[in-house]
């Protein structure tokens, strides 16, 4: 089975302002002013979960293409549940990551609610930011000296 490497770089600046490099494509994640950033761009979690509904919905077209669906939209709406105290390390109890995402996802097309339902359950499946959520990846932070 050949494996593709996808790569992105990213570059703290000022604050909490990183800039991320993907392919040819630039942009800032930051935090909010209240947590002491500039509110440059949304922070590593909203990106975390926009992830998701993006890869919802790029699925989507995909299968839509592959099957001839003519999906016209797709609309995704995510959502997740965090202890903030333990981020912050307030507390050692619990864990840093999501306890629950919930994604809402709104299809136009000439579907019926069965066809739609098994594309989301088709689009669930093939969705590797999905598959990332609910399988245990190796992350290796590597120090570079």
């Amino acid at each position: 089975m050949p494996l593709s490497t996808m790569k992105v770089s990213t570059n703290l600046k000022q604050g909490f302002k990183t800039v991320v490099k993907a392919s040819t494509h630039e942009f800032i994640i930051d935090q909010p002013k209240a947590a002491g950033g500039e509110d440059a761009g949304p922070n590593p979690l909203e990106i975390f979960l926009s992830s998701l509904g993006a890869c919802i919905c790029a699925l989507g077209r995909i299968i839509s293409n592959q099957r001839k669906l003519g999906i016209k939209e797709i609309h995704v709406d995510v959502e997740g549940d965090l202890d903030k105290d333990y981020l912050m390390g307030k507390t050692t109890e619990g864990r840093a990551g999501f306890t629950n995402i919930r994604s809402f996802v709104t299809i136009t097309a000439d579907l019926t609610e069965e066809q739609k339902g098994q594309l989301i359950t088709d689009i669930s499946r093939r969705c590797p930011v999905a598959d990332n959520l609910l399988n245990v990846s190796i992350v290796s932070p590597q120090l570079v000296v």
